[in-house]
Parts: C-alpha cells; structure tokens; sequence
C-alpha cells in the first residue's frame, strides 16, 4: 500500500509543474515547493503535490479522431476501447479468449455492452515465452478477419511488429496501438501508406522486458515529451494530427507511484495535441496503491477511468466496457448539462 504519492517534477521550469501552476491559477490549490531531494524524488516522482485533478477546459484537448472514415468527436465524450487478446498467457485473462471462436464471441458482448472499438492483440507486454512473427500474425490476422466481418465498430490491433500491423490493417484494422513507441523503423510508414490511425505509447525500454526500477527526473515531462516527440515522427511521413493518439503507458517500465503520478497528470498530457488514451484497467499500480488482488480491481479500473476522462482522456482503453461506459456516460452527461 502506498502512503501519499508526490506528483510532478523538481525543476521548477518543467512540463508538469508549469501546467500545475496554470491549475493553480484558475482555481487549484498552490504546489508546495520541497525543501530538498525526497525518497520518491530519487524513485523518479517528485515532491509537488496538487490538491486534485481540474477538469480538462475547452481547448486543452484534441477534438477529433480519425478512425479509418470515420470521425469521431471526442471533444466532450470520451471512447471506450474494449479489449480482447488471442495470448495463452494474457495477464488479465489468462488465455480465456485465445480460441477464435472465444475471442470473437468476447468481443461481439463488448460491442453490445457499448464498447466504441475494440482492441486485439497477440502477444503480452510482459516478459514471457517467445511469440514468433509468424505465430503472432496467425493469431492476430484471423481475429481481426473475423471481427471485420461482424462486428460495425473500428479495429484496433495491437502489435509493435510493422509486418504484424500491415497484414491486420490489410485484414480490416484502422488503428496500429504500438506500447514501443515506434521501436520499428517501418512502423509508422506502413501505417499512413494504409492511412491507418496510429497510438504512441511511451515504455521506457521495450515490450516483453521486465524494467522493475525505473528511474525518472521528471516522470510528467519525460513522458510528455516522448510522446510529442512520436507523434511529431508520425505527421513527419504523413499521418495527420487526427490519426495521432498518444498514451503514457502506465505500468510501462513505471513503478506504482509513477503511474499514478501520470494518472493524475492527464490534464497535462492531454494538451498534446493529440487525443490522449489511458489503459489503466485491472493493472499492477492499482493493486499495488490499493492492496488488491487481480480480480478485486473492477472498481480501481473505473475510478481511473473516471480520473482519466475528467483530465481530458479520449480513449480509454478497458476489460469491463459496461462499467466504464456508465462512468463516460455519466461524465459527459455533467458536462453537457
């Protein structure tokens, strides 16, 4: 269980403070200055502490998505993204969906519980066995085919292999969810050459390798600025700002308290310019925070989600679509009254 958790950077000049100090200004509580380095300073979070998250404004976010052609307004109402995965050995489910027929059935109850996309992948972020190329497209391609051919939602594929992307976009995919950030030189050319949307997540080593203490200056501002910088890489060949997601991958080579540093900063990182997704559903941070168990962080995952969207979150990306759909729902409701 963690006690108080310091949020933003020790420089006083950086991303997340200079924006915390906007917050205060229009309302928040002032951030403490630290009299000198603290524990969680050298964990890589630091000492200043906001008294709450402020709703994202008009303007701080990107208004638009662009998924395949379809337009998405995400101004006021976030998305929901289900997710199903075809791995024997998926932290969550544990292989429940790695059948096809599994996965499909799986997936056709999120799209009825209100899920806006749905997210497929074939291999876990986390260390593991070795998954070929080869074994991940004959696990990813066949799922995204048979999803194309019933489901009326847009197909998300999550893979940090370019050969991987361009065969599920082939197949009827419209979004490449990449937790690398583009560690694959052909990544983002193959995605604009099918004008495929993009989502740049930051991981400060690489997927499939355990990172368990990571070390950060300024866990807001790093991240933040990776994620420009990816975003910027992906106009750079031709994708446009609304075929741009980012996410600042939480539990991606972050400990608890850093991830939760970034949760509460999504005011921060949704002013990007491009549309910010948060997956934070059932992950390690929340037991870790809470003290719970895999299957007791159901309602960790909303209130995240709930945090998320009012810092400006546009996707949030989710097991359980129906609880988070009524967390959006209600959240856009108060801000359309």
């Amino acid at each position: 269980m963690l006690g108080d958790d310091p949020v933003l950077g020790d420089d006083p000049t950086s991303v997340g403070e200079q924006a915390w100090r906007t917050a205060a200004l229009s309302g928040g509580a002032a951030a403490s200055q630290p009299a000198g380095a603290t524990s969680a300073q050298r964990s890589g979070v630091t000492a200043h502490q906001p008294a709450g998250v402020r709703p994202a404004e008009p303007g701080d976010v990107a208004p638009v998505l662009m998924l395949g052609d379809r337009h998405y307004d995400v101004h006021a109402r976030a998305l929901v993204m289900g997710i199903v995965n075809r791995t024997p050995d998926s932290f969550y489910d544990r292989g429940a969906t790695f059948a096809l027929d599994a996965l499909v059935r799986r997936a056709e109850q999120l799209v009825a519980e209100g899920a806006d996309l749905i997210d497929v992948g074939g291999v876990k972020a986390g260390p593991g066995p070795e998954v070929s190329e080869a074994e991940e497209l004959d696990r990813v391609v066949p799922a995204v085919v048979s999803l194309a051919e019933r489901i009326d939602v847009p197909i998300s594929v999550d893979t940090w292999r370019s050969s991987v992307a361009a065969e599920a976009f082939r197949a009827g995919a419209v979004l490449g969810n990449d937790i690398s950030g583009f560690a694959d030189p052909e990544y983002l050319a193959v995605a604009a050459q099918a004008g495929a949307s993009v989502v740049a997540t930051h991981i400060r080593l690489a997927p499939r390798v355990a990172d368990p203490d990571p070390h950060y200056v300024d866990v807001v501002g790093e991240v933040r600025n990776f994620l420009v910088d990816r975003a910027t890489r992906a106009q750079a060949v031709g994708l446009r700002p609304e075929q741009i997601v980012v996410d600042a991958g939480l539990d991606l080579g972050k400990t608890a308290a850093q991830s939760l540093a970034l949760l509460r900063a999504s005011r921060v990182l949704a002013t990007t310019g491009y549309p910010l997704l948060l997956s934070a559903s059932n992950k390690t941070f929340l037991g870790v925070v809470l003290d719970l168990p895999l299957e007791g962080r159901i309602e960790a995952s909303w209130a995240a989600s709930a945090v998320g969207i009012i810092g400006g979150c546009r996707i949030v990306r989710v097991h359980d679509v129906a609880g988070a759909r009524m967390v959006r729902d209600l959240l856009a409701a108060l801000v359309e009254q």
